[in-house]
């Protein structure tokens, strides 16, 4: 009682002491200025698109079923749910609840709020566009190019259709189920959910039941909305600018409307100076408005950033650290996000934290463990989820999701598996990807003809025998001449073909210098029995060989058939002449015939070469291998095969010191026996066993049906039915048979084969033979079948299968072993045939009556589900046959195929090494029964392995997390996320990373632990900007039920002192551009903003980037131009590729694009050789690519020089001379932008200039530049402008300015390559662009180009420069003026590294300089600026003015010719007399004075009042213009209404 009424009197104290806190601090708040903000958005460029169907694009991901189901069940919802925008909402989750699980269902609320598949849906709609659709249809049929809307005329259409060619189906495509591949193609375009799609959709789906065609479905809106996409998963920054040298604009920003609903009630930050608002304002909401003009108090009072001594900076990583620690769990990630974001303002107050000595103790030991394990240093960051290591620079949120979702699958599949949750993420750890070991076959064949020995050869007697002399030490690369067969290279070749030539070359070559290598043959010539010599080319070769080592020795033998070969002509083939003519010349007395002849007595390995050839399995001929293992087909090149062998011969010599070094090899072994052992070498090669592109059964159901019950069994769907055949399966084991209730032996076999074919026919009982014959030498192995019968089920027609299955069902396991090895005998299956009756076979011990009942009873419902389970899931044809190992189906196989005991054997070994052993000893933990752990080992494997393969996953240590670590623990008795970050708090990645976390903890179930990774003693602010990370769980709503605005960054109760420049961090492969902003977002100054600055971006393009290499020299083509376009607008952008990784970059937007080399020099000189990562299949000639998500696309094309062309270069001194076809394409502007006017042909008299400018001031400036150069200029001028950083005012201005003035203008962008080294600040960024993509950004056209700084004006007539003569240079800078001797302290070239760099040579501006683009390309200038620059700029303090410091630093390889000093002055650095002659004059900064940029401008140049204020005239009159056009517009709208 007592401490009741205790604990209500000191609420009333708290209460009575608030207010008295509130009323006397609200006395010392005078009249302050209202908080500022500023907020950021991101839209598409293209119309909103339906959730609904995006939604649905999230589950065609799970699987095709699930993506018809849904349209099926929303064919029409148009009256399901009331118009609101949150009732749509919930009705797309209700519906999509019943197709996911719950994780799943999260992931697709975080997936439509993301808007991760707008880009999907919208791809359809461009797809669409090229159609095009019919006029007046809302959703129209396409059938093989003719389209209608009308659902009537669809038969008439279908039973044309095979006149016209199919069209082409993209690999996003949904193909409805059922579809008969060889039926006509009918392409449904429209949007489900409505009652035309449901009329269309009945239509077509009903004959795709008839067997009459097969149906895709396509997106199509035929109104799109007219709102935008609100994107999220991007970060905005805003950094606080240097203001030692003023670059604001004075120029007052006209009035702004502003959305004011954006900064609402709960927005702001919760915690100001200790005091936590929001649960204040819960606690006492009498008090809400005091509480809030507190807060505005406390707010302005923290928000002006007071300096820090250096000795308060130094311990503020673990100061925060320290802050974050103390918070609750609950709000840790909170109190992170808002310190790391909010940094600048923050800092303050962290300085007063006290760092306790458990935490840094803690810290330092985790950093031991950090830097050994993960190789973090202090301060780094890393984020893994279950292991897999996210880079979070390189990785964007879409990457991230796709990351959840496929783990999610994962671990859904172990828990329906019934594994405790708390050994999942053992399970999943394991690493099962197939390694990419190279199998190799046996070498120790006599079909092989060595042509020497280098343990028993004379020629290598000289060498040591001992394997010790692998330990002695040499040079690197040194390849040791030991008298040992370490090395062994055979040739397996068909002499006819034409390239046998080239391998005999390179292998004789290896031969005469005496490399290490032991050389063998295997000539695959024709088998048959009485084959004459003197007909056969290949067999005529074989018994020279034959009868020149009996009569010689294998060397010669060897010499005469590269004598033979010498012989042929270019590209001409082996005769028999050739073979005949060089043994007449060797042996003149023998006779050739009876040499070559059919009763010839050389014919040893005749037989036997071809029958190794076809028994190892390798490939198409020819084939080489180093110790077994084949080479790829791209390193049988000749100088290829020559680097490659080299390789393999050094790196198997380091395998070879180790095996000596361990003792595992001895002077007296075999060598060829030691490598032939090896446990990657197998007796045959399938490359239907070892390729990589593998597919997996789902055996994640675990449920309780059984085949035996066909009625039941046709109901289940594909996952079910795996789930009751795996339940019904028996097994043969070696030592006899298992199944669930008897047990024969307690072994828990990894390796499970089901082996489906149709056993009363020969090729299907031959399979399941060698699978016994298999089997029985295998302790590892389990065998099942699988009947795919040929025809219909009956008794007749199902024999032996029946009997096989009696057998399993009713005897004991060994006599069921016996019996079913006699049934799949043929000579059986003959004597079944004639009426022999069954029990003649029995053997001995069977319960013959038992087994006679069972195979008597008529029930075929065993058969029936077995072959429809062959027809739906497996995919089979009737009677196919098919291995399934572990889950993997290897099939269908071919009629012919060989599959025998030595496939099974390369299967198992396979599965060992990569999957079974793992996962078994795993599940040996888990102490279940063993044919229940047999079950699981299959599908756990079949589960793990169907996923795509990735990075390995982590195994992270850590010393202890008792201090140093926030820790969220998972809800009991779900799956969770395993989630590790390491951070240090006062970092980017921290800005990024705590927002990201927040959401995961809010989308899934984790176990999460943040550990802090600081540094200590800092000397510098660590963070100097403000931070916003957008990103949403799921989609927001007003209260009444609609859309709310969408995902926004939101920087409010902003510090108003500082000069902010607001940044925007999207994915690597977008492109954004800002719109529809008054203000300087480059300089932003709250003091003169009345509330807020809404800044708007749009997401312009997405890139397609690519690596581009000439097939023939291995090197990038330089200058190969591509364009991108779409079959009715083939040029819609265009690239060049760089020499620097073949790079090349389009500009692009979801839909599906076709990719061609340039009309001109590019397709004249190169073809299309293969491309890899694109849509089309890899032989067409044209290449489609589908951008269909935010995610970065990057494609691999080679090219080759076409045969006459074989000498020609790209970039030759006549290019575009006279290559009109190359002008034409041109006149649509390169890059959009100007208009698209005829272009002059006598372009010489164009002068090109390029100028970059960033924030309003620039601009300023730069608009009187452009004026000067046209007023002094009476050439026609072109200006190219940088568009990544233009403000929307100067975007809108510019063609009112080139129409009043009359120039072209053309707007050129570069999005800077993800492989070189980003700069992060804004100005930096900018440098880069002036010099390090000249080679790229302009057309090949353009051979010259002039760069004006912004800020310079022109006095001269700057044909002039044009023309001036660069004596072989590519370019020419003026040097830095001499003259004003006062300045001489501030000279930093004329001391330290620049003095000694130059050594002599004049240190130039890049204020203005001359291109010569042509010889630019040509000495590839621009790769060399790149390459330095990349060695350059990882280090911080260099490079400091980049732009500059470059072409300077490069100047012994990338030669500046030096400009008359006359051509720019500037007041800095050049004496007043000089300022006469200025043909141009720039406006410096001078670090002296430190004088405003305005100012000097018009203190220092008499003309450019004059040209501001002609400026301020023309966008006054523009202005004028623009607003009387509005007015009337509202008027005629008002006339309409």
């Amino acid at each position: 009682m007592n401490t009741g009424s205790s604990g209500a009197g000191f609420g009333a104290f708290r209460m009575w002491f608030l207010c008295f806190l509130l009323l006397s601090l609200l006395a010392a708040v005078s009249g302050g200025a209202d908080s500022k903000a500023v907020t950021t958005t991101l839209t598409t460029k293209w119309a909103d698109t339906p959730l609904l169907l995006e939604a649905s694009e999230f589950l065609a991901e799970e699987s095709q079923e699930k993506f018809w189901d849904f349209v099926e069940e929303n064919q029409n919802i148009e009256g399901e749910h009331d118009d609101t925008d949150q009732a749509y909402y919930d009705l797309i989750v209700k519906k999509a609840s019943t197709l996911l699980s719950a994780v799943q269902l999260n992931m697709l609320k975080f997936a439509l709020s993301l808007r991760a598949y707008s880009a999907t849906v919208h791809s359809f709609q461009q797809i669409a566009s090229n159609e095009p659709p019919p006029a007046g249809c809302s959703a129209f049929f396409s059938v093989h190019g003719e389209t209608t809307c009308d659902a009537a005329s669809l038969a008439a259409l279908l039973e044309t259709a095979p006149q016209r060619p199919k069209p082409y189906l993209f690999k996003g495509d949904h193909r409805y189920p059922g579809s008969s591949p060889d039926a006509p193609v009918v392409i449904l375009y429209a949007e489900f959910g409505t009652t035309d799609f449901q009329k269309l959709h009945q239509a077509v789906s009903s004959k795709v039941h008839e067997g009459q065609a097969t149906y895709v479905l396509r997106h199509f809106l035929d109104k799109p909305s007219g709102r935008k996409v609100h994107l999220s998963g991007y970060g905005v920054e805003l950094a606080i600018k240097s203001q030692e040298y003023k670059a604001k604009d004075d120029t007052q920003v006209q009035g702004v409307e502003v959305n004011a609903t954006v900064i609402g009630e709960n927005d702001p930050v919760d915690e100001v100076q200790g005091f936590l608002f929001g649960k204040l304002k819960t606690l006492y909401p009498e008090l809400k408005e005091q509480l809030k003009e507190l807060r505005k108090h406390l707010v302005e009072s923290t928000n002006e950033m007071a300096p820090l001594k250096v000795w308060q900076m130094q311990d503020l990583s673990f100061q925060t650290a320290a802050r974050i620690l103390g918070a609750p769990a609950v709000d840790a990630l909170n109190v992170m996000k808002d310190l790391s974001q909010n940094f600048p303002t923050k800092a303050m107050s962290i300085t007063k934290t006290v760092v306790n000595t458990e935490i840094r103790k803690e810290i330092g030991e985790n950093q031991k463990f950090f830097k050994g394990t993960l190789g973090l240093q202090p301060g780094d960051s890393a984020l893994f989820i279950n292991g897999l290591h996210v880079d979070l620079e390189a990785q964007d949120m879409f990457s991230v999701f796709e990351i959840l979702r496929s783990e999610a699958r994962v671990m859904e599949g172990l828990r329906s598996l019934q594994i405790e949750s708390l050994y999942i993420h053992d399970v999943l750890k394991l690493n099962v990807q197939p390694s990419d070991s190279d199998y190799a076959v046996d070498i120790r064949s006599s079909a092989i003809n060595w042509i020497n020995n280098l343990e028993t050869d004379h020629r290598y007697s000289s060498w040591p025998y001992n394997v010790q002399e692998l330990l002695r030490p040499t040079f690197p690369g040194v390849i040791r001449q030991i008298r040992k067969n370490f090395h062994n290279l055979v040739i397996i070749l068909d002499p006819t073909q034409e390239n046998s030539a080239e391998l005999l070359s390179v292998a004789e070559m290896f031969y005469t210098n005496n490399i290490p290598l032991r050389i063998g043959l295997v000539f695959v010539v024709s088998d048959e029995d009485d084959v004459d010599g003197m007909q056969d080319a290949g067999v005529a070769l074989l018994r020279a060989y034959n009868y020149i080592s009996d009569e010689v020795d294998s060397h010669s033998a060897f010499e005469a058939i590269i004598s033979m070969f010498n012989r042929i002509p270019i590209g001409g083939q082996l005769s028999v002449g050739d073979v005949v003519k060089v043994l007449e010349k060797r042996f003149p007395y023998v006779e050739v015939s009876s040499v070559l002849g059919a009763d010839s007595t050389y014919d040893s390995n005749r037989k036997e070469g071809r029958a190794y050839y076809k028994h190892t399995g390798v490939g198409p001929l020819p084939v080489v291998m180093y110790n077994g293992i084949p080479y790829q087909r791209e390193q049988l090149d000749p100088d290829e095969m020559e680097t490659v062998t080299m390789q393999k011969i050094l790196e198997t010599t380091t395998v070879y010191q180790r095996a000596v070094y361990l003792g595992e090899l001895a002077t007296d072994h075999d060598v060829v026996d030691f490598v032939m052992n090896q446990p990657n070498v197998v007796p045959r090669i399938n490359p239907r066993v070892l390729s990589t592109s593998r597919n997996y059964l789902d055996l994640t159901d675990t449920n309780n049906f059984f085949i035996d019950d066909y009625a039941r069994f046709s109901t289940l769907d594909a996952k079910e039915r795996s789930g009751a055949v795996a339940n019904s399966m028996n097994y043969m084991t070696k030592k006899g048979m298992t199944t669930t209730n008897r047990h024969d032996d307690g072994v828990v076999r990894p390796v499970t084969f089901w082996v489906v074919g149709d056993f009363d026919k020969p090729s299907g009982r031959q399979l399941l033979y060698d699978a016994i014959r298999h089997m029985k030498t295998s302790n590892n192995v389990r065998l099942g079948m699988i009947n795919n019968p040929s025809g219909a089920p009956s008794v007749e027609s199902s024999r032996v299968t029946r009997a096989i299955w009696a057998a399993m069902q009713t005897q004991s396991a060994n006599n069921a072993k016996n019996f079913i090895t006699k049934m799949a005998k043929d000579e059986t299956a003959a004597a079944l045939e004639k009426g022999v009756g069954i029990g003649e076979f029995a053997v001995g011990g069977m319960d013959v009556a038992l087994f006679k009942e069972a195979y008597e009873s008529p029930s075929l419902d065993f058969l029936l589900s077995h072959a429809v389970y062959c027809r739906d899931v497996l995919k089979l044809k009737k009677g196919q046959k098919a291995v399934i190992s572990n889950g993997r189906i290897i099939g269908p196989l071919e009629e012919e195929e060989v599959f025998n005991q030595d496939d099974f054997l390369l299967l198992e070994s396979l599965i060992l090494k990569t999957s079974g052993e793992q996962i078994k000893s795993k599940i040996m933990q888990f102490g279940s029964e063993e044919d229940r752990a047999s079950d699981l080992v299959m599908k756990v494997d079949a589960l793990l392995s169907s996923q795509p393969k990735g990075e390995a996953r982590v195994e992270y240590g850590f010393a202890d997390d008792r201090y140093s670590a926030v820790k969220i623990r998972p809800s009991e008795g779900d799956v969770y996320f395993d989630v590790v970050a390491v951070v240090d708090p006062v970092t980017r990645e921290a800005q990024k990373l705590a927002p990201l976390l927040l959401v995961l903890k809010q989308l899934v179930n984790v176990n999460l632990r943040v550990f802090m990774n600081c540094q200590s003693k800092l000397s510098e602010m660590p963070l100097k900007s403000f931070y916003r990370y957008v990103l949403e769980p799921e989609v927001m709503f007003h209260p009444d039920g609609s859309f709310a605005p969408g995902p926004m960054a939101k920087f409010l109760d902003m510090p108003q002192s500082p000069l902010f420049t607001l940044n925007l961090n999207t994915p690597e492969s977008w492109m954004v551009e800002s719109v529809r902003t008054r203000y300087d977002l480059d300089n932003i100054y709250l003091q003169e903003v009345e509330n807020m600055v809404a800044a708007e971006y749009e997401l312009e393009h997405l890139l397609l980037e690519g690596h581009c290499f000439d097939v023939s020299s291995g090197q990038p083509p330089r200058g190969l131009q591509f364009t991108l376009g779409t079959a009715s607008e083939p040029v819609i952008v265009d690239t060049i590729v760089m020499a620097n990784l073949g790079y090349f970059q389009l500009k692009a937007n979801p839909g599906a694009w076709i990719l061609k080399m340039r009309k001109g020099r590019s397709d004249e000189i190169y073809k299309i050789y293969s491309h890899d990562g694109t849509d089309s299949p890899p032989d067409s000639d044209d290449i489609v690519v589908v951008l269909n998500n935010f995610k970065s696309r990057i494609i691999k094309v080679k090219v080759q020089k076409k045969p006459d062309k074989y000498n020609e270069e790209l970039l030759s001194d006549n290019t575009e001379e006279n290559d009109t076809g190359f002008w034409k394409s041109l006149t649509r502007g390169f890059t959009g932008g100007g208009k698209s006017e005829e272009v002059k042909q006598e372009k010489d008299d164009v002068i090109n200039i390029f100028s970059v400018a960033s924030g309003h001031l620039y601009e300023r400036f730069l608009r009187i530049m452009m004026l000067s150069v046209l007023k002094n200029t009476k050439t026609p001028v072109k200006f190219w402008f940088l568009k990544n950083y233009l403000s929307p005012t100067f975007k809108e201005f510019i063609p009112h300015m080139a129409k009043r003035y009359g120039f072209q203008y053309e707007l050129v962008q570069y999005k800077w390559p993800r492989w070189l080294h980003q700069q992060t600040e804004k100005q930096r960024i900018i440098w880069g662009y002036k010099i390090l993509f000249l080679d790229v950004l302009f057309p090949l056209a353009v051979d010259k180009i002039l760069f004006v700084d912004a800020d310079q004006i022109v006095r001269t007539d700057l044909k002039e420069l044009r023309d001036f003569d660069l004596e072989g240079a590519p370019y020419g800078y003026t040097p830095f003026c001499e003259s004003r001797r006062e300045m001489d302290g501030y000279r930093f070239w004329k001391s330290g590294y620049w003095a000694s760099h130059l050594a002599g040579r004049k240190y130039h501006i890049s204020a203005l300089y001359v291109v010569d683009l042509k010889k630019f390309r040509k000495i590839a200038a621009g790769d060399r600026l790149r390459g330095q620059y990349q060695g350059l700029s990882q280090d911080p303090n260099s490079l400091s003015n980049l732009d500059q410091d470059l072409p300077n630093n490069m100047i012994h390889q990338v030669p500046i010719k030096s400009l008359p000093q006359d051509w720019l002055w500037c007041e800095t650095w050049c004496d007043d007399s000089s300022k006469r002659s200025a043909k141009t004059i720039d406006l410096c900064n001078n670090p002296m004075t430190k004088e405003p940029k305005l100012q000097a401008a018009v203190r220092i140049v008499a003309e450019w009042t004059d040209y501001d204020q002609e400026i301020k005239r023309l966008q006054t009159r523009v202005q004028d213009e623009g607003s009387q056009n509005a007015k009337r517009h509202s008027s005629d709208v008002h006339t309409e209404l």
